[in-house]
């Protein structure tokens, strides 16, 4: 067990400094795409500005780049798309660079620091915080809105990626959010069905433990699930996000308090795992666990994403089934909440905007473009390409049910504070906190009301109260 945590935590803060500019500097010539116009067969007549208001599709001859990061069909899909782009629009090209999560954004934020990243960016949505603080990082994509066609997203979902300034810092290409995935033949062997509300789920841990054994639990929950589901706990009491939209941490240490003893009462029923149960085996994840894959651990609360790798770890895929909102956690609340899973960026420099609008169009909401993408990056929030994902079957049934359970639990605002490097991470709070409970509580060493008082003073320190 990791020794009692400091009651006073310091949050650290990236400080953003010039931000020089980016792109490759090209002719002043331009083009429209034509599979049958060779690059240098061009008209000198107009600048990128002129030909841009007078046909979206015209552009100038340039280089861009374009960096993102994945797994291998994600960097396959990809690399089809731009290769395809720059059939269509001979004279753009994208020089690119791809690579795996793992320390990725360690080197992003060294080239944000030095003026080196790239035209077009995959990005976070806390990017904005941390590395456009003063919206100089990011275009206003409504500035080349007459080629990055804004129409094909809601509302709701433009409203969420804005700067300082308000500004469109990014485009969505997806959302997520939480909801419960059930092993339904587990809880069928426990005589009784997936549970609804909270209260079937509290009911069934002595069930479990009575009819199939102390290795069966109806749900597990790792140390930054068990702070989400805290955080959905405590908004449900109170009809608040735990940080708002204007960076304000609305709990009290009273109520972190509350939320404390809400989840060490869930192992108190067996209803999840101690942290000590689940770290004994040893696993990389739930899906990478054998109690898993071998029913033991009948429930997970995930990303409505993750049903593949949850469905394809278990030996009877047709057992999995998506669950909802458990509703009744509290009088105000909702169950959830939604957050932007990846966007699409600009850079604030970038000589040829009007270009990389053209490109991330055609990626988006080009109806071939869009095709090659499929859903690499989650259910497309573009109307356009999901109708093309749709009519291909690339929508997989279950992540559609999953995302339909989390956007119809009413889901709450999340702010990207909450995913602070101080408090996410293998070495961060959540993590050192979570584990010391699940011991301490037990042994003495760590009390509730010590969790309470750390956890206030970390989410302070990056959320003032409101």
């Amino acid at each position: 067990m990791k020794r009692k945590l400091a009651a006073t935590l310091l949050a650290a803060t990236m400080v953003v400094a010039m931000f020089a500019g980016c792109g490759t500097t090209a002719s002043k010539e331009t083009a429209t795409p034509d599979a049958s116009t060779d690059a240098t067969s061009v008209t000198e007549t107009a600048t990128t500005e002129e030909a841009s208001s007078q046909d979206p599709n015209a552009y100038e001859e340039c280089t861009l780049t374009f960096d993102w990061w994945g797994g291998d069909s994600r960097h396959e899909a990809t690399i089809a798309a731009i290769e395809a782009f720059e059939k269509k629009y001979p004279g753009i090209k994208i020089e690119y660079n791809y690579g795996a999560w793992s320390d990725w954004e360690t080197a992003k934020a060294s080239e944000y620091l030095s003026g080196t990243n790239a035209d077009i960016q995959q990005t976070n949505f806390d990017w904005i915080r941390k590395y456009d603080g003063d919206a100089n990082t990011y275009l206003d994509l409504r500035t080349v809105s007459d080629t990055l066609d804004l129409s094909q997203y809601s509302d709701t979902v433009l409203a969420l990626p804005v700067d300082s300034k308000g500004g469109l810092a990014g485009i969505p290409v997806s959302l997520t959010g939480r909801t419960f995935f059930w092993n339904k033949a587990t809880y069928e062997k426990a005589g009784l069905s997936v549970p609804t509300t909270l209260k079937e789920l509290m009911e069934a841990g002595p069930i479990f433990k009575e009819k199939l054994g102390d290795e069966y639990y109806p749900l597990v929950l790792t140390e930054y699930d068990r702070a989400i589901f805290m955080a959905f706990y405590l908004q449900a009491q109170t009809g608040e996000p735990i940080i708002d939209q204007n960076n304000n941490f609305t709990m009290t240490e009273e109520q972190l308090k509350l939320g404390l003893e809400f989840i060490t009462s869930l192992e108190e029923n067996h209803v999840i795992p101690t942290i000590e149960y689940y770290d004994g085996e040893g696993a990389e994840a739930i899906d990478k666990s054998v109690r898993w894959i071998e029913g033991k651990y009948a429930g997970c609360h995930n990303w409505d994403s993750a049903h593949k790798s949850l469905v394809s770890a278990l030996p009877n895929g047709d057992d999995l089934v998506v669950g909802n909102a458990l509703m009744d956690t509290g009088a105000h609340g909702s169950g959830t909440y939604v957050k932007v899973s990846q966007m699409f960026s600009i850079s604030a420099k970038c000589e040829h905007p009007h270009e990389a609008a053209l490109f991330l169009n055609y990626i988006l909401n080009d109806e071939e473009g869009a095709g090659i993408m499929s859903t690499e990056r989650g259910i497309p929030e573009s109307k356009a390409a999901f109708a093309v994902c749709e009519a291909a079957g690339k929508i997989d049934p279950m992540v559609a049910a999953a995302h339909k359970s989390v956007m119809d639990s009413n889901p709450m605002y999340w702010n990207p504070l909450f995913d602070d490097s101080s408090l996410k991470g293998d070495t961060a709070l959540y993590n050192n906190l979570f584990e010391g409970l699940s011991y301490g509580v037990r042994d003495g060493s760590y009390s509730i009301e010590d969790a309470a008082a750390d956890l206030y003073a970390a989410y302070t320190a990056i959320a003032p109260a409101k």
